[in-house]
């Protein structure tokens, strides 16, 4: 008669690295301001209409290193003109590890945005405000969508890595 208490299967999970995301650092790449029509732009009125842009981009590096970049841009528009124009690309080193390589690309275009984004909103909301605006507070962002969207558009042009 044997008994087991599953000893080996328990050694193999204990041996086996958990998968890892580390942030090893992150900063702003790029930022700009405009404030083209100042001191006129501040005594608008009217309500502006605001646009803002968000991409998102990888690039790996050493080992199992990535640099991702959130790009943001916005603008302010009133029927006077362009009350005030923002361009940040705000990145961060990601350390990656034991990730099963179909899950590289959301935990990257994913993921790694998303844990950024909170430090960009802020740059962008202080930046405005030192622009002589109030703060522009960003929505949260649906980075699951934007990657959908980047992979239908990857897709259509024959481009795409395979869907996970």
């Amino acid at each position: 008669m044997s008994t087991t208490n599953g000893g080996d299967n328990k050694a193999a999970q204990q041996t086996a690295a958990p998968p890892a995301l580390n942030v090893v650092a992150q900063y702003i790449k790029d930022l700009s301001f405009e404030n083209p029509n100042a001191p006129n732009s501040l005594n608008v009125g009217q309500q502006p209409q605001i646009a803002v842009q968000i991409n998102v981009n990888a690039k790996p590096l050493q080992g199992t290193d990535v640099e991702v970049e959130l790009k943001l841009e916005g603008k302010a528009e009133t029927a006077a003109g362009l009350m005030f124009g923002i361009e940040l690309v705000y990145a961060g080193i990601f350390r990656i590890q034991n990730v099963p390589p179909e899950a590289m690309n959301p935990i990257v275009l994913i993921e790694c945005p998303r844990l950024l984004f909170p430090f960009a909103r802020e740059i962008i909301a202080s930046t405005v405000r030192n622009g002589g605006f109030p703060p522009l507070l960003l929505d949260p962002v649906d980075f699951v969508g934007l990657y959908r969207k980047r992979l239908a558009e990857m897709q259509a042009a024959g481009t795409a890595p395979p869907q996970t």
